[in-house]
């Protein structure tokens, strides 16, 4: 947590049963070396006192917005002013809600609406108000906003209810708000990557799927995470533990995927789509098991074709940078180029799945990234290696090193009118 070390960070605690774990994380914070303090609204006084805060954190807590002994009682800008980031666990619906409005008729409120830099969100409420649209609508607004958005996570809640919505564990809000700080080659770049595969119902116990590991992108978005990127990842069906510090969202069909992809991608810098989408999908799934026929009669599936989701990203007119990836067995060049110029791509990176050293379920790959202007052979390595090598590609070719200057206007035009011609070739 080295990031965090010498950082002034706001701690907001707002009115939830949550709220008696933002004590770990006030000590979290002050481990990882941050300076901390503590505002606490009304209702979150009813779960934990100020005075366990203030313990913890060596600082007063406060809770009025005009308070008497801040600084020309302007409580609000002075915390706004002193901070470097602004961390709100639990962030009830109730909080989502007038964050989302700008409402300012408190100090926790204010200081939001005074604040210019980063603010992260620990949502936790019931299930059925997270689904609520009222509040997924709120948390689109947010994350418009750049405020960053860790969980909620799943499980049993404190009223008995089973579902999304529950408070992450300390650590782990801890670990995301940290990389608000990294800095790498990909600071404060937002990346959605998808990984796994997908699997289409033919009835309650069969399905439709294509081989995938997810092995790569999990690679991918650890090293994301590493470059100092904040990382959302929807996942397929996979025996994989997800990084603690990404957004992790599991989905099962094609159709989940391309819903969550598609929520969640406004705002992004960066898509990367390694997941192993099914093609085509059953057009009827039944609700029974099919039964084999004792006549031998061959099972006929009829099939639909799924969504592109990778081609959807690609048409949004507020596209991110798009990487697709293409698992060929025969004729890898080739079909990776028409592939990269048919959905419209700038990067697609190119495997050979045919090589069981390097296939499905392999530790290791071998990739050729191609775009509109050049193509890298990356030789056999770990995944991880190999995900680190992408990420510089992709780096250098937003602009991003540390060792570059960011690509000017201009520059960036004349790259977009480069691959406007190789595309219409």
């Amino acid at each position: 947590m080295e990031s965090l070390r010498n950082k002034n960070i706001l701690l907001g605690v707002t009115g939830g049963i949550a709220a008696y774990k933002s004590a770990e994380i006030v000590r979290g914070l002050k481990k990882a070396g941050s300076e901390v303090r503590v505002v606490m609204t009304d209702s979150a006084q009813e779960f934990i006192t100020p005075l366990t805060l203030q313990a913890l954190s060596g600082n007063p807590v406060s809770t009025d917005l005009l308070d008497v002994e801040a600084e020309a009682a302007m409580g609000h800008i002075e915390l706004a002013r002193w901070a470097d980031a602004v961390l709100i666990a639990p962030a009830t619906a109730n909080t989502l809600a007038r964050l989302s409005s700008g409402r300012a008729d408190d100090l926790l409120s204010s200081i939001t609406l005074a604040f210019d830099g980063p603010i992260g969100l620990a949502p936790a409420m019931n299930q059925a108000m997270w689904k609520d649209e009222r509040t997924q609508s709120n948390i689109r607004n947010l994350e418009d906003k750049d405020f960053s958005l860790y969980g909620p996570g799943s499980g049993e809640q404190a009223c008995g209810d089973m579902g999304l919505g529950r408070m992450l564990e300390p650590t782990e809000i801890i670990e995301l708000f940290a990389t608000l700080f990294k800095v790498g080659s990909l600071s404060n770049q937002r990346i959605l990557i998808t990984a796994g595969p997908t699997q289409e119902p033919i009835d309650p116990v069969r399905y439709v799927t294509n081989r995938s590991s997810g092995k790569m992108g999990y690679a991918l978005a650890e090293a994301a995470l590493e470059a100092g990127a904040q990382v959302t990842l929807v996942s397929g069906p996979v025996n994989l533990e997800a990084p603690s510090s990404c957004s992790l969202f599991s989905v099962n069909t094609a159709k989940e995927m391309h819903e969550a992809v598609m929520h969640h991608i406004k705002g992004k810098d960066i898509y990367i789509g390694t997941a192993a989408v099914a093609d085509y999908s059953p057009a009827k799934s039944e609700g029974f098991k099919i039964k084999k026929d004792e006549s031998d009669t061959p099972l006929i599936l009829e099939m639909k074709e799924n969504q592109d989701i990778l081609k959807a990203v690609s048409e949004l007119s507020d596209r991110p940078y798009v990487v697709g990836f293409a698992a060929e067995t025969n004729d890898l060049l080739v079909n990776a180029r028409k592939k990269l110029k048919k959905k419209k791509l700038d990067l697609i990176i190119a495997n050979d799945v045919s090589d069981k050293d390097i296939g499905f379920d392999s530790n290791e790959n071998e990739v050729t990234l191609i775009t509109s202007l050049e193509e890298l052979v990356l030789s056999r390595e770990s995944k991880r290696k190999i995900s680190k090598k992408i990420l510089e590609f992709i780096s250098a070719q937003l602009g991003l090193n540390d060792t570059k200057e960011p690509k000017t206007h201009d520059e960036k035009e004349d790259m977009k009118k480069m691959r406007e011609m190789y595309e219409s070739k």
